[in-house]
């Protein structure tokens, strides 16, 4: 029954599943000094609406917000060098995404079946795209790789069938 967590600032890392299932957590508030997220952190908290994560974050783990049916946007902190595998998987309400310039790898299934996902931002700093990472993304209208990028994993875009547009920077040099 836990609605709402705010963080005191001797909390630096939260811990592998910790707040895993907790179906009533609508807000969460962390810690300026926060710079990890573990692995299944925030997994299948289905009324999760509004994170925001601190310029501190250095670190999410694989999964750490996967089912969170109710998260409509993100945007991901500058320190945060890669998005782990499934980080965001079936964010179904997922809209918006911001991709910082420092971000070098987008990895498997990072986004997939984020079917409300209308806008992405990927920074300059990203090299590559993992497989299935943006996989049936429905309402992906458009999307621009910027010239960073020189791989595009196997099904990176596949089911995207609302894709009217995208944009493939001189970087690319092996598409999956």
């Amino acid at each position: 029954k836990l609605a709402a967590i705010s963080l005191s600032d001797e909390i630096t890392e939260i811990s592998t599943g910790l707040f895993k299932e907790c179906s009533s957590l609508e807000k969460v508030t962390l810690s300026e000094k926060t710079t990890k997220i573990g692995s299944y952190a925030f997994s299948r908290c289905t009324a999760l609406v509004a994170i925001e994560l601190p310029n501190s974050i250095t670190e999410i783990g694989t999964c750490a917000f996967s089912m969170c049916s109710k998260l409509t946007s993100i945007v991901v902190p500058n320190k945060v060098t890669e998005i782990a595998e499934e980080v965001f998987s079936d964010c179904v309400a997922l809209n918006s995404i911001v991709l910082p310039d420092g971000l070098t790898g987008i990895g498997n299934y990072a986004f997939s079946n984020c079917n409300g996902l209308i806008s992405v931002t990927i920074g300059n700093g990203v090299t590559s795209i993992g497989h299935d990472a943006f996989c049936e993304c429905v309402g992906l209208t458009n999307i621009t790789i910027p010239d960073s990028v020189s791989s595009l994993g196997d099904y990176a875009f596949y089911g995207c069938s609302g894709l009217t547009s995208v944009i493939i920077g001189n970087g690319v040099t092996a598409i999956g």
